[in-house]
């Protein structure tokens, strides 16, 4: 799809309106380059601004202001890394795990707090989140997860039972969630080009449609080469996430893989009374391939998930659209609220997010140190972008604090495989994440009837 019909990408896109900018049309000369016009880019623009205020710095975007997954996602600010806790506790160790979520709940925060302060129009709620129970699987394994963040010494997550959670929102099949005040809501589309606003008036020059065909080396200097101009950086960022296996330097580190939503028409007030969600809490389930879901501000329901989308050749950026996915989407908003079971769906869309192959985020430098990187966010990406914007900036700046010495940091990451071995490789793990799903999604006897409770410790 052309990028003049970008309002078509998402319902979030479309909410108002939006004149891009210009593309680069000249050589120029700048500080600091930064590739990619989404949170990442934009966050490390700012960061940088407000640390150096005389830094020449120019964002070069493909598309529009938030074309890619910062204009499509569902609009969580939380403080998910990776998977799961317990998934990054197997990868890198317990105390990696704890300090992801530790560096993520500084994540949720600064940008909670970024909001207020700069008032940024983007529709934003702090309502807290829930991940629920829909089986007594889900339930063993939400438990545990508890478990081991008290373990860590993490707190303000909580269990909720199920009649705790009916109070909160009602469903025949929720048995019981994980309780965690600390995550926002958000239409992200609006926060990216209230992002464009600030540090445009800041002194940031960016550059839309105006996509980096080539990347070289002259005297020192960084060079990116665009269809009518070209940047000459002392310092390039690489903010290009799930595109960021276009360029040679990145392309074994990531591969995008798309992830699907529906949406539906605002749910009338008699309705919406039914399920009650009166402290509109963002809610994911406990499937490997979860589904996510909350309310927009007119009270729309949005849900995503359930499955995901690959693309064979590895090039092809156009997989938003899996009418399957979106057919089980709205079964699946029905059998859990059926009071919705005549709703209307007025929109649906996809949209590709970074994974490494070991489903966990990942900074670095490459080569000399002049150009650094992120990718990686696993769909979770709202709250990571913004503090990985300012750990960028300390990496572009040199300096060292703790930000940059966070494990994620300048990690080895485990390439992909050539593409033959990669699609067998996304096979086998989509096969696995597919066949548990099915296995815990098995209900419970009879939902009315739940065990006894099992304490977290």
């Amino acid at each position: 799809m052309e990028s003049q019909s970008f309002s078509e990408k998402s319902y979030w896109l479309s909410t108002r309106d939006y004149a891009p900018g210009q593309p680069l049309s000249a050589d120029i000369d700048v500080d600091v380059a930064i590739v990619g016009g989404g949170f990442t880019g934009l966050c490390t623009a700012y960061h940088l601004k407000k640390k150096e205020p005389g830094l020449r710095i120019a964002i070069l975007e493909s598309e529009v202001i938030g074309f890619g997954a910062s204009g499509r996602n569902g609009g969580f600010n939380m403080t998910l890394f990776g998977l799961t806790l317990g998934i990054t506790a197997l990868r890198f160790g317990k105390r990696k795990a704890r300090e992801a979520h530790l560096y993520m709940e500084k994540a949720v925060d600064l940008l909670r707090d970024l909001v207020a302060e700069l008032d940024l129009d983007c529709d934003y709620e702090h309502p807290g989140f829930l991940r629920v129970a829909t089986s007594e699987k889900y339930r063993a394994r939400i438990l545990e997860e508890i478990e081991l963040a008290h373990k860590l010494g993490l707190g303000g997550i909580e269990w909720l039972d199920k009649a705790q959670l009916e109070r909160e929102v009602r469903s025949p099949m929720y048995l019981g969630a994980w309780w965690e005040p600390r995550c926002g809501i958000l239409n992200p589309a609006k926060l990216a080009w209230s992002w464009k606003a600030v540090i445009t008036r800041m002194g940031v020059a960016v550059y839309e449609r105006s996509p980096v065909a080539e990347i070289s080396r002259q005297g020192g200097k960084v060079v990116l080469t665009t269809t009518r101009g070209r940047v000459r950086a002392d310092k390039v960022v690489m903010a290009t996430n799930a595109w960021s296996h276009f360029f040679p330097q990145l392309r074994t580190k990531q591969v995008p893989v798309w992830t699907h939503i529906v949406l539906t028409e605002p749910i009338p007030e008699k309705v919406f009374a039914d399920i009650g969600w009166q402290n509109r809490q963002g809610i994911e389930d406990a499937r490997n391939l979860v589904h996510y879901y909350r309310l927009t501000a007119d009270n729309r329901l949005l849900m995503g998930g359930r499955d995901v989308s690959v693309t064979a050749s590895g090039d092809d950026m156009d997989q938003d659209l899996s009418p399957p996915t979106f057919a089980g989407l709205k079964e699946d908003v029905r059998q859990l609220f059926p009071a919705l079971k005549d709703i209307r769906f007025t929109h649906e869309w996809g949209g590709p997010v970074s994974v490494p192959l070991d489903m966990a985020p990942a900074l670095g430098y490459l080569g000399d140190k002049n150009v650094v990187y992120s990718l990686g966010c696993v769909g979770h990406g709202v709250s990571l972008t913004h503090l990985n914007g300012k750990t960028l900036s300390d990496m572009v700046l040199g300096r060292q604090t703790d930000l940059t010495e966070v494990f994620f940091v300048n990690r080895r990451t485990i390439p992909w495989p050539p593409k033959f071995l990669r699609n067998m490789a996304i096979k086998a793990i989509m096969g696995y994440m597919h066949w548990e799903d099915r296995r815990f999604d098995a209900p419970v006897a009879d939902p009315s009837i739940s065990p006894p409770e099992r304490t977290a410790r």
